[in-house]
């Protein structure tokens, strides 16, 4: 019985995953531009990795679960050096398709401010844990010392070990998606048992045990301690469980602000993808605000905020499907003779379809946006 040779590798660049890559190519977690690596090659992927050869921007990752939690991706590399290439991961994007444009710089939130983190939680024979996915592993790594999560996160694992106890089964992981609010935690639960009344019963225990501000199965509500609202400018929103919040309070923050120095002329704004209102609500306290989502429960939880706040221009906020049916200028004549600017904040997935009605030439005599920004 032999082992399988090892072959040796220097890392060329990052992947837009983080990955590092060298000629072939082949990819190598956790490596470094310029560093020598040695491994087993599986296809185009290089495991069992030892650094021979360590860059000079290779750093100790600061928190203890790195090496075998899936959570974090560049926690070895100096901070410096990531902000650098996601600059440069977005200048070769732009610059592919023939755009030129200035890019801020990178801003990084501080560590344990992730408000929002959905744990998977497996029963065992001993009881249950929680924690995340091991990269590309089926495995649950615990994580008491999290360096990404806020404490009010790490201090929820309990909760959701007792939630798995009471309606995990031994097959299939729970996903418990947690979310700080104002009001305690709000806490939605995937996959698991099918609900009856003995588990109503037992979530709902749980949930006054941990002092929960809304407990959630699937599309059941269990539980509602108060409202988990999120301040949105002068608004408060109580988002639907599970909806798309920005993963830190400072990173909304510095995203709001480079919006509100963009627009800051505006007086009529339309809002692409507005989610539950994360721009359109803030925005509101200057302007008059359009506000368009695919999601019928997170329009109305806009909504709902704009109604109840104080001192806000006026917000119109609608459900429409922006991937299938983009909003053109002609769409917008029901709502007055233009908009003056346009913020998108699309998913991942990017929004072709819209960004393209963005940029379609307008004739002079059209309701139109004079500017998009």
């Amino acid at each position: 019985m032999t082992s399988e040779a090892r072959t040796t590798h220097t890392i060329q660049r990052l992947g837009h995953q983080g990955d590092g890559v060298a000629e072939g190519p082949v990819f190598t977690a956790r490596t470094l531009p310029g560093e020598t690596v040695s491994g087993i090659l599986q296809g185009s992927q290089l495991t069992d990795i030892r650094i021979e050869t360590p860059a000079e921007t290779r750093v100790q990752p600061p928190c203890r679960h790195y090496k075998s939690c899936g959570g974090c991706q560049l926690q070895h590399a100096q901070d410096d050096f990531v902000a650098g290439w996601k600059e440069e991961v977005l200048r070769r994007a732009l610059s592919a398709q023939g755009i030129e444009a200035e890019i801020r710089p990178v801003h990084t939130s501080p560590a344990q401010s992730r408000r929002r983190a959905t744990l998977a939680v497996r029963r065992t024979k001993k009881g249950a844990m929680a924690g995340f996915h091991g990269r590309a592993s089926g495995v649950i790594t615990q994580i008491p010392d999290c360096h990404l999560l806020d404490k009010r996160l790490i201090a929820a694992i309990p909760m959701a070990e007792d939630i798995a106890l009471a309606g995990a089964s031994r097959k299939t992981p729970l996903a418990v998606t947690v979310t700080v609010s104002a009001a305690g935690l709000d806490v939605l639960v995937q996959h698991g048992k099918p609900l009856d009344g003995p588990l109503r019963i037992a979530l709902a225990q749980a949930a006054e045990k941990h002092g929960l501000a809304r407990l959630t199965w699937d599309d059941e509500q269990i539980a509602m301690g108060q409202p988990p609202l999120q301040p949105f400018g002068a608004a408060k929103v109580c988002p639907p469980p599970g909806a798309f919040l920005q993963a830190t309070t400072d990173g909304e923050a510095a995203l709001l602000a480079a919006v509100r120095e963009t627009v800051k002329d505006a007086k009529r704004i339309v809002d692409l993808f507005s989610g539950c209102g994360t721009f359109s609500l803030p925005l509101a306290e200057d302007a008059e605000v359009l506000a368009l989502e695919s999601e019928k429960d997170m329009i109305a939880a806009l909504d709902a905020g704009w109604r109840q706040a104080q001192g806000l221009k006026k917000v119109t906020a609608q459900s429409r499907d922006l991937f299938r049916n983009p909003m053109t200028p002609e769409d917008l004549k029901p709502f007055g003779t233009f908009y003056e600017a346009a913020v998108i904040d699309p998913p991942r997935a990017g929004a072709e379809a819209q960004v393209a009605e963005l940029a379609r030439p307008k004739p002079r005599s059209s309701p139109m946006f004079p500017a998009t920004r």
